[in-house]
C-alpha cells in the first residue's frame, strides 16, 4: 500500500491532498524537546535519586546513552522513508502493511495516553495554584486548548514551542547558577560522585535508568513530521537525535545541580515533591513560581505535540485505507488531520475518570512496542533488503540497532503485569480490526508498496555501492 505523500483521501473529499511543509530543523528540535518535556526531570527527581541511592545523574547518562541507540534507528529509517506515519510506516516498509498496522495500533496507545498524562499533570498542578478550581475542570480546559492548537497546526504551534524551551533552559540555568552558589561544598568531588557508581555498584544505576529512560519519550514523535518538513530527509533524523542528546543534557544538568544542592537525598522533605522543593531551595518562591508557569504551559504543548503526533500515525492509516478514509481529510485552511485530531480530543476526556498512574502504565506499553520495531526494520531494511554491509553498515544498520534493541527488551522487564494485560488487549482488539478493514477491502492484502519513491537514497547511490553504507 503506497505511503506516497502525494497520494489522495477518500474520493470526492473536498480537501488538500498533502500537508504544510513548514518545518525546518529548529522547529523540529522544539517539537521533541516539546514532546519529551525538558522540565520532567523535576517531576521524576525524587524517586529516582532514591533508586538510584543519590547517583541519579549516572542514571540519566545511561539512560541517554541507551536511548540514542534507538533515536539513531529512527533517524536512519526517516532518512529512508520521509513520510509520516513514524514506527508505523517503517514496519510497514520492513515487514509488510499487517505488522505495521499493529506497531501503529500499539503507537496509538501510546500517543492517545500521552496527552492525558499531560492533562492530568496539568490539573494537578494548577489545582496547587489555584486550590478552589477543581483538578477535572483544569483538564478540561487543557483538553479543550490542545485540541484546538492540533487543529490549527504546526505552523503556529511551532513559535510557541521555541518560547517555551527557551523559557525552560532559562529556568535550567537559572536553577543550575543558584544550586552552585548556595551547595554546602560546591568542589570537584560534588561534582564526580553522583556521575559515578556508588557503593552498591552498578545495580542501583541500572534499576533507575530504566525509570527515568521513559523521559526520553517523544523524541519519536519528530518522525511523524517528515511530510510537513521543508527537508525531511535531512533534518527529520537530526531533529530525532538532537532532541534527544539536548534533553539527556538537560535532565543530567539538573540532576547534578540537585546534587550539589541537597548532597544527601535522604535530607529531601517530601520525594514526590522533590523537585519542586529544590526549585524553593535554589531560588525561593520566585524560582518556584516560575517554574510551575513554564511547566504549566510547557504541559499544554507537550499534550498538543502527542495529540499532533497521534492525528498524523491515524492520518496515515487511514490514508493507507486501513482506518477509514475519513481520518486522511485534511482542514481546507489549515491543512492539517482535523477529523483525526478532534477523535483524539473525544477519546482524551478519559482523563477526567483515569488516575496518572494508569496512563502512565498504557504509555510505556505502546512506546517501547514501537521503539523495539524501528530497530529491527532498520536492520530488515537497511542491511538485508538494501544490503547496506559495508564496515560503516554494519555497524549502523546491524550493530546499534542490534544494542537498541536490547536496552528495549531490557526495559519491558521494568513493566507491571497490570501494563501486559492491558496492552495485550489492546493488540488483540487491533487484529480485530485489522481483519474486519481487510474484508471489507474484499480480502486484500493491505501489503506495503515497494514503488514508494526513495528520493533521498537516490542522492547517495553512487557513494553506497562503493562505500558498502
Amino acid at each position: 500500500m503506497p505511503l506516497s505523500p502525494s497520494q489522495t483521501p477518500a474520493p470526492g473529499a473536498q480537501s488538500p491532498t498533502t500537508l504544510k511543509r513548514v518545518l525546518g530543523l529548529p522547529s523540529l528540535i522544539a517539537f521533541g524537546l516539546t514532546s519529551m518535556g525538558i522540565l520532567s526531570v523535576v517531576s521524576v527527581y525524587g524517586s529516582g535519586t532514591q533508586l538510584s541511592d543519590g547517583h541519579l545523574p549516572a542514571a540519566y547518562l545511561t539512560a541517554v546513552v541507551a536511548m540514542l541507540f534507538t533515536a539513531h534507528s529512527y533517524g536512519r529509517m526517516a532518512r529512508f522513508v520521509p513520510v509520516t506515519g513514524g514506527a508505523y510506516a517503517y514496519t510497514s516498509r520492513a515487514f509488510g502493511t499487517p505488522t505495521g498496522f499493529l506497531v501503529g495500533w500499539a503507537m496509538l496507545l501510546d500517543y492517545l495516553f500521552l496527552p492525558m498524562v499531560n492533562f492530568l499533570i496539568f490539573g494537578l498542578y494548577f489545582n496547587s495554584l489555584f486550590p478552589v478550581v477543581p483538578p477535572q475542570l483544569a483538564v478540561l480546559a487543557c483538553l479543550l486548548v490542545v485540541g484546538l492548537f492540533s487543529v490549527v497546526g504546526v505552523g503556529w504551534v511551532k513559535r510557541m514551542n521555541v518560547v517555551v524551551v527557551i523559557a525552560s533552559v532559562l529556568v535550567i540555568a537559572a536553577f543550575l547558577v543558584l544550586a552552585v552558589m548556595h551547595a554546602p561544598s560546591p568542589n570537584l568531588d560534588a561534582f564526580v560522585r553522583p556521575l559515578s557508581y556508588g557503593s552498591g555498584g552498578i545495580a542501583p544505576i541500572m534499576a533507575a535508568a530504566a525509570i527515568v529512560a521513559f523521559a526520553f519519550l517523544g523524541f519519536d514523535g519528530v518522525s511523524t513530521l517528515s511530510e510537513e518538513s521543508k527537508n525531511p530527509q535531512r533534518d527529520v533524523p537530526r531533529g530525532i537525535v538532537l532532541s534527544t542528546l539536548i534533553a539527556g543534557l538537560g535532565y543530567t544538568l539538573f540532576s547534578v545541580a540537585g546534587s550539589l544542592l541537597v548532597p544527601d537525598w535522604k535530607d529531601l522533605q517530601n520525594l514526590d515533591a522533590a523537585g519542586t522543593e529544590l526549585m524553593q531551595k535554589a531560588g525561593g518562591d520566585v524560582l518556584m513560581v516560575v517554574f510551575v508557569l513554564v511547566n504549566l504551559t510547557g504541559l499544554v504543548l507537550c499534550g498538543t505535540a502527542a495529540q499532533m503526533s497521534v492525528s498524523r500515525v491515524i492520518f496515515a492509516m487511514g490514508r493507507d485505507g486501513i482506518l477509514p478514509a475519513a481520518f486522511s481529510r485534511l482542514h481546507p485552511r489549515f491543512r492539517t488531520p482535523w477529523i483525526a485530531a478532534l477523535v483524539v480530543s473525544v477519546v482524551s476526556l478519559v482523563a477526567l475518570f483515569i488516575t496518572l498512574d494508569q496512563a502512565v502504565y498504557m504509555i510505556n506499553f505502546g512506546a517501547l512496542i514501537a521503539f523495539a520495531m524501528v530497530n529491527l526494520a532498520t536492520i530488515k531494511v537497511l542491511f538485508f533488503d538494501d544490503r547496506r554491509r559495508g564496515l560503516l553498515g554494519v555497524l549502523r544498520h546491524l550493530v546499534l540497532p542490534l544494542i537498541g534493541f536490547a536496552f528495549i527488551a531490557w526495559l519491558w522487564t521494568s513493566l507491571a503485569w497490570f501494563t501486559y494485560a492491558l496492552g495485550g488487549s489492546w493488540l488483540l482488539v487491533g487484529v480485530i480490526v485489522f481483519l474486519v478493514r481487510r474484508r471489507k477491502a474484499g480480502g486484500m492484502a493491505l501489503d506495503f508498496d515497494e514503488s514508494e519513491p526513495r528520493e533521498a537514497e537516490s542522492q547517495e547511490e553512487g557513494a553506497r555501492v562503493t562505500a558498502g553504507v
